[in-house]
């Protein structure tokens, strides 16, 4: 079965680019890259979690060219992107995993901050897929661009309005050149993760939120993720790295200008939660979770 498989993905001997992919989520995304038998060049702007990550490709016996840098940095790209189409003959994958924000309301953001938002989590998206069309094209058989939004870019974000606009203008913009470069079979599609462990995710986060988190008992920490999500449990990296295999692989050829939801159903949810003592999944906690909370009218 797994020969059948690996015959109908055809992977093995395909060159990616992860932009991002030296750790966290895009580490697991170049790792499975790689354990399926694809060359890569990848970048991040962490060079110790990139030499760890390019240690394990090289280990696992692909070929791999790593570049510290910011993908932000529109110089900067554009030279990672050089080196690529020189040291590489062709280009089949290319995953865009870099991004990132932190917590902040609108009226406290400077224009700074805006911008730095904007082009962190969708203008270098645009400036990724705009030259890597063209090493795409030198392979004359397609090929797949991946790249990643967030379950914000589909829902108000409080406190993340500007990352979900460009993460909403990154999913947009993926479904035209999904139609733009159709004739070309260049796909595009996105990814589209919610509440998965990293560095990321974790520094988005003012530092007293982990704080609380870390003040809160063993049998408690687990409880909001089992209200929040309907899987109980939240994806693991390991499984934005299978959806990547299937949306590179040859599995997913008719697939294009979609986005996929792995996040253990919370899109699909779209506001039910789990609530406890006996209220179960509805948008509101019911009178179980209200009298716990609120007795003699102050929180419990």
């Amino acid at each position: 079965m797994s020969g059948y498989l690996d015959s109908r993905a055809n992977l093995h001997g395909k060159v990616a680019v992860v932009i991002g992919g030296g750790g966290g989520i895009g580490a697991g995304v170049s790792l499975a890259l790689a354990r399926a038998g694809v060359d890569l060049a990848i970048c991040d702007i962490d060079a110790e979690a990139q030499a760890t990550t390019e240690a394990a490709i090289d280990a696992l016996g692909r070929r791999v060219s790593a570049h510290v840098l910011d993908a932000a940095d529109a110089d900067a790209l554009d030279a990672f992107y050089d080196a690529v189409e020189a040291e590489f003959p062709r280009l089949d994958i290319v995953v865009n995993v870099a991004g990132g924000t932190k917590r902040q309301p609108l009226m406290e953001a400077s224009r700074a901050d805006i911008a730095r938002d904007v082009q962190r989590n969708y203008g270098y998206v645009v400036q990724s897929v705009q030259r890597a069309i063209l090493l795409l094209r030198r392979s004359e058989g397609g090929g797949s661009i991946i790249n990643f939004t967030t379950i914000e870019a589909h829902r108000g974000a409080a406190g993340f309005s500007v990352y979900a606009g460009a993460k909403a203008a990154t999913a947009n913009f993926t479904r035209s050149m999904a139609v733009e470069l159709g004739k070309e079979k260049i796909r595009l599609n996105c990814i589209a993760p919610d509440t998965t462990f990293s560095k990321g995710n974790a520094a988005a986060m003012p530092p007293e939120f982990a704080e609380g988190f870390t003040r809160l008992s063993g049998h408690a920490q687990p409880k909001g993720l089992q209200m929040y999500i309907p899987y109980g449990e939240a994806p693991p990296v390991e499984a934005l790295g299978d959806a990547v295999l299937f949306l590179a692989s040859d599995l997913s050829t008719f697939v294009s200008g979609m986005t996929l939801h792995v996040d253990g159903g919370t899109m699909a949810a779209a506001g039910f939660l789990e609530w406890p003592f006996g209220d179960g999944f509805v948008p509101m906690p019911l009178a179980g979770t209200l009298e716990r909370m609120y007795r003699d009218g102050d929180p419990a």
